[in-house]
């Protein structure tokens, strides 16, 4: 247990390094009130966990040590649900209403298009 523990741990570290990165990327770049870091890391997120499920599907690819560390580890760590939560909350309060559907519905349905993405990739290979 405490191997997955760690395991889970050290990739949801690297996540959430990535996750910074790249929103600090499109908060330096962008100029706009749509949430584009949280947006892409959840779109980009869901496409790799629907990669990563797909290819531990696939039978013995993927250990169940390195699914662990690929989904729940830098997956979990990249992708952030409570990011867009506070991120819909601030357009919410801004009266933003076109914006705040736009993400929290192109957010959701995108991010399960792109699991299926995912997944539709690795059985194509």
């Amino acid at each position: 247990m405490i191997k997955t523990l760690l395991i889970a741990g050290i990739g949801g570290f690297i996540g959430t390094i990535m996750r910074f990165l790249v929103s600090r990327y499109f908060q330096e770049n962008t100029i706009s009130l749509f949430p584009w870091g949280t947006f892409t890391v959840n779109l980009v997120g869901s496409l790799l966990i629907g990669i990563f499920f797909g290819l531990s599907e696939r039978g013995n690819f993927l250990s169940p040590d390195v699914r662990i560390f690929l989904t729940v580890g830098i997956c979990g760590g990249f992708t952030t649900f409570s990011s867009l939560a506070n991120d819909a909350f601030v357009l919410l309060q801004e009266r933003e209403w076109l914006r705040l559907s736009l993400y929290t519905s192109l957010s959701f349905f995108l991010g399960l298009l792109a699991v299926y993405g995912g997944r539709l990739i690795v059985k194509s290979i």
